[in-house]
């Protein structure tokens, strides 16, 4: 039994990686085409309990290792939940944008929450392409699957405490897929989150966490979150002051997972350079809110 249970195993992350190697391949041939569909829902469909193992893609058709590597995604930390991701081909977005997109131009893209109004703005940017609100202002849910250049956006409603009672579908998870890669942003997350959330969600490679702790969840809450979401990188947000910050990384830290402070200004991230044990990166902040 043992033996078998050994060769299922084996055999499950073999096919994670080949999976994950063809979505990458693909990627690297023509990023716009793969973002057709939704590659992490279809690769957590297949494999649904499997993490994420980088593969090397040097010795394939056409492709080296350095190429490869040159997919990545640049993330840096704007403030309270809002970061500033820029795709391979320069597509730049900003999460639950509130009037601040960071350094540099307006982003092409801007999603919002509702939450608080630190999550949203009434007046962005006239400059921003695609404004995609985390909640339908005419009632119902959101609904969004936005393909701009070589990124696929798309969102899972979920409920929001309000003024004492429940606002169904009043946050967005927003997912981004790019360059192979599947990021998610929880947004004001109140809940625990459903087995069909989870699958619609689908494979998370990067995170995006708030820790505040009341706000939002406890941090037991979001931890099982965390762990049901099997994330790469996992990177806190929406936290107040240090000691809100430090208990998150110490309980992280007891979970198992690994622990990087990165003081650098942007973290740049590839299929190829995902850590291969579940890592918390501390990243710093623009603005210190």
């Amino acid at each position: 039994m043992d033996v078998m249970c050994g060769r299922n195993l084996m055999a499950r992350i073999l096919g994670l990686r080949l999976v994950a190697a063809f979505a990458a391949f693909v990627t690297l041939l023509s990023p716009a085409a793969a973002q057709m569909v939704s590659n992490c829902q279809a690769i957590a469909r297949a494999l649904p309990d499997a993490r994420f193992i980088p593969a090397a893609f040097a010795g394939g058709p056409g492709i080296t290792l350095a190429q490869a590597s040159a997919y990545e995604v640049a993330i840096s930390y704007v403030g309270h939940s809002t970061f500033r991701i820029e795709t391979p081909e320069g597509v730049v977005i900003a999460t639950d944008y509130n009037g601040a997109a960071g350094a540099g131009a307006a982003p092409n893209i801007a999603t919002m929450n509702h939450a608080h109004s630190s999550h949203y703005t009434n007046t962005p940017s006239p400059e921003i392409e695609h404004v995609l609100r985390g909640w339908n202002p005419g009632g119902g849910k959101a609904e969004h699957f936005l393909t701009f250049g070589d990124v696929l956006v798309r969102n899972v409603a979920t409920d929001i405490r309000s003024y004492g009672g429940l606002e169904e579908s009043g946050n967005s998870i927003f997912i981004f897929e790019t360059a192979g890669l599947c990021i998610g942003h929880l947004g004001h997350l109140h809940q625990m989150l459903s087995d069909a959330q989870i699958a619609e969600i689908g494979r998370l490679d990067i995170v995006f966490v708030p820790i505040d702790g009341t706000y939002t969840m406890n941090h037991a809450g979001m931890m099982t979150v965390v762990d049901r979401l099997r994330s790469s990188v996992v990177i806190p947000m929406h936290w107040f002051g240090q000691y809100t910050l430090s208990a998150f990384v110490s309980e992280t830290r007891n979970a198992g997972l690994n622990v990087m402070m990165f003081p650098e200004d942007t973290l740049r991230l590839s299929l190829n350079t995902l850590p291969e044990h579940p890592t918390l990166f501390v990243l710093s902040r623009e603005i210190p809110f």
